[in-house]
């Protein structure tokens, strides 16, 4: 089998969606993609994010929050996928020609802090979103 191709996923802090998603990608279609993340504005993994995605068997033990500097010299990207507006706005110019996508999620982590009959259903619906709209745009190509 050929390698599988190579998809950033870059959101603002690349502390939800974007590792969500990575996740996703990499336990879902690790056969035709490899999913790597990162933040414009990195800051840290969010422990709901951890509690949903362990619902599903997907640990994240070992993934953290990066910066998108880390990738923009990379020549292997075979595609950007930005998770939400303030990234998409603010993405910065890959050296290298990569095709880049826009496939919008909410923000869950505003509701990080309320209690868990508030805040686990809106990380599950952006987890269960990412899920179906994301693997099957990538399942696509």
């Amino acid at each position: 089998m050929a390698n599988p191709k190579k998809v950033l996923i870059l959101c603002t802090g690349n502390s939800c969606r974007s590792i969500m998603a990575e996740a996703l990608i990499n336990h879902d279609l690790a056969d035709f993609w490899q999913a790597f993340s990162a933040g414009v504005e990195p800051s840290k993994l969010n422990p709901r994010a951890v509690q949903v995605m362990a619902e599903l068997g997907i640990s994240l033990d070992g993934y953290e929050s990066k910066g998108v500097e880390e990738f923009l010299q990379r020549d292997d990207l075979d595609l950007v996928v930005t998770v939400c507006d303030h990234a998409r706005e603010t993405c910065p110019v890959f050296p290298h020609p990569v095709e880049q996508v826009h496939v919008g999620f909410e923000d869950p982590a505003p509701f990080t802090d309320e209690p868990d009959s508030i805040a686990l259903p809106k990380f599950r619906e952006v987890r269960d979103k990412i899920k179906v709209e994301l693997i099957e745009f990538l399942q696509s190509r």
